[in-house]
């Protein structure tokens, strides 16, 4: 998982793959095309294949200026797709005969691709290498009655030492702090201290760990495996994270901090000698003289490590829940990685509001979301292997943050956690998943997100329930982020809508799944109305296996 070193300490943050052809463009609209009459903070979900892509808005009949938020969309819940688009608009054209419909024809960094690597290895079971049905002679299988490892004592590991986890080297640990729900063994190899983490910081972190964040995944994803019969999860800090990623490419990929593998806890690798057979979490070490790859501060450790383990803890349980619990697949990427980053905010919470805590566990999820709003049409909500960028784990935050707002009965954490113990204690995956627990059609749910991203906390405006995120003012976090750290934060608020009369709309370019694009479309007192034409970059009508959506809200 990357980390940027910039993540430490911000002040007070306030809470409350498909190609498209035609062989023919659609025509101008008409009178007879969807009828966009709208009340102030009243919404609609366009499906473009049910008047060729035409809406007709009406004319403005009123002293004031009319304003519309136009969000295109694809409302898709298969990860990857996306379309080429435009949206234009125009006068009002005579009804003309109906014409028949044209048919159609349905790079991360490497600390960020590692990540991906990983939790797409979950979803599919297999990291790129198939079980050995052969146990290396110094990992033996657990006792019936084994129970957490004493103090002091040692143990091998066969620790991922490539980002691609073709290679497995050996490491030897030594437990350095035993609680009821953790043991921290430190790789031998590692910087001592004053280099390394002295008894007392490994102590603590042990106790944050055992007192704090575990309870937090478990209250919110359900419990982890445990394989080994040990009753503890396993942290091993270790110098092999550290050289995963080389010291030239710190500075521009960031750096892996931590990660969980699946294999390690496979029933299908339990006899592989590559598998550790328990639940092991990997962290790197402090070293702050760069000896083994960039350097890292004793202090930087203490407060990347707390983050990357709830965050790497859900992915654990979310695999045994899916795959050891009920024998199904992991989660899909983007909504496992939207959960870990939503156990972060959690985590954060239990601290108060503005303090150094809470914003050292927040601050990321409002970095990656910040990417994400600043430049929608350049991400993917749902993304494919390969991509899951920073931004588009700040959609995936945002995503779940607002689904648990929205549907889970209250505004309690006790609510939000029996609703995401449902999503996570289920052998479904993906927007299927979504949608049964929602009870609402997965398409729906995804378009009034989009719109909520805008209109939420928006200036004079109400919007409606299902519009809002109620655990966040986000203008009023983004304003302070922006007031202390203008140069991380260079805006007030990220989301920016291009604006122009709405007969003179013009948005081009590409649409990926889940994503969609910001258009503000006014239009001034006594004015004639307009239509827009939502379709393909060529101008043909826009697959509906992608589930294109118009979506229109009225602001003012």
């Amino acid at each position: 998982m990357r980390r940027w070193r910039w993540l430490g300490l911000i002040g007070v943050i306030g809470a409350v793959g498909c190609k498209e052809t035609t062989r023919s463009s659609l025509g101008p609209c008409t009178a007879a095309a969807f009828d966009a009459t709208l009340a102030v903070g009243a919404y609609v979900a366009i499906d473009p294949a049910a008047d060729s892509g035409c809406a007709v808005f009406p004319a403005n009949g009123s002293g004031a200026e009319i304003e519309y938020l136009l969000v295109p969309q694809l409302a898709t819940g298969v990860p990857g797709q996306q379309s080429g688009f435009r949206l234009t608009g125009d006068t009002i054209h005579p009804t003309a005969p109906s014409a028949p419909l044209a048919h159609l024809t349905g790079a991360p960094s490497a600390a960020a691709a590692f990540h991906t690597f990983l939790r797409r290895g979950d979803e599919r079971r297999s990291w790129g290498f198939q079980p050995e049905h052969l146990r290396a002679p110094h990992l033996t299988a657990p006792s019936e009655a084994a129970s957490p490892p004493a103090y002091g004592s040692t143990r091998q590991f066969n620790v991922c030492a490539r980002l691609d986890c073709s290679v497995f080297e050996s490491v030897t640990g030594t437990v350095r702090a035993v609680k009821s729900k953790v043991a921290i063994y430190v790789d031998n190899a590692a910087p001592t201290p004053p280099d390394g983490l002295d008894s007392l910081a490994l102590d603590s972190l042990a106790s944050l760990f055992d007192t704090k964040l575990y309870a937090v995944d478990t209250a919110a994803f359900g419990r982890e495996s445990d394989i080994d019969s040990n009753t503890v999860v396993l942290v091993l800090m270790t110098a092999k994270v550290n050289e995963l990623v080389p010291a030239s490419d710190c500075s521009t990929s960031g750096f892996v901090a931590g990660f969980f593998l699946g294999a390690d806890i496979d029933p299908l690798f339990q006899s592989d000698p590559r598998s550790n057979n328990g639940e092991i979490f990997y962290s790197l070490v402090a070293d702050p003289s760069g000896t083994l790859s960039c350097s890292h501060s004793t202090t930087e450790v203490e407060r990347v490590v707390p983050v990357t383990f709830v965050h790497e803890f859900q992915h654990m349980i979310s695999y045994n829940q899916h795959v050891l619990t009920r024998g199904g697949n992991g989660e899909v990427l983007w909504l496992n990685e939207g959960f870990s980053h939503y156990a972060e905010e959690l985590a954060g919470r239990t601290y108060a509001s503005g303090t150094p805590e809470f914003s050292r566990f927040t601050v990321g999820n409002l970095f990656n979301a910040y990417e994400y709003l600043d430049s929608t049409r350049n991400h993917f909500l749902l993304p494919t292997a390969g991509i899951g960028s920073l931004a588009e784990r700040g959609a995936a935050w945002l995503f779940v943050r607002y689904l648990v707002d929205r549907y889970a009965g209250g505004t309690t954490v006790t609510a939000w956690n029996a609703f995401t113990r449902q999503l996570v204690e289920t052998n479904q995956t993906g927007a299927q998943n979504i949608a049964a627990v929602a009870g609402d059609p997965f398409a729906a749910i995804v378009t009034r997100w989009a719109l909520a991203n805008w209109v939420s906390d928006l200036p004079a405006f109400t919007a409606p329930a299902e519009l809002r995120y109620d655990s966040w003012n986000f203008r009023t976090t983004y304003a302070s982020l922006n007031a202390q750290a203008p140069t991380v934060f260079p805006k007030a608020y990220p989301l920016t809508p291009t604006t122009s009369n709405g007969r003179q709309t013009s948005l081009t370019g590409t649409l990926r799944a889940g994503s969609g694009v910001y258009h503000r479309a006014t239009q001034a007192a006594g004015t004639a109305g307009f239509t827009t034409l939502f379709s393909t970059s060529g101008g043909g009508l826009l697959n509906s296996g992608f589930v294109p959506r118009l979506n229109v809200i009225r602001i003012r």
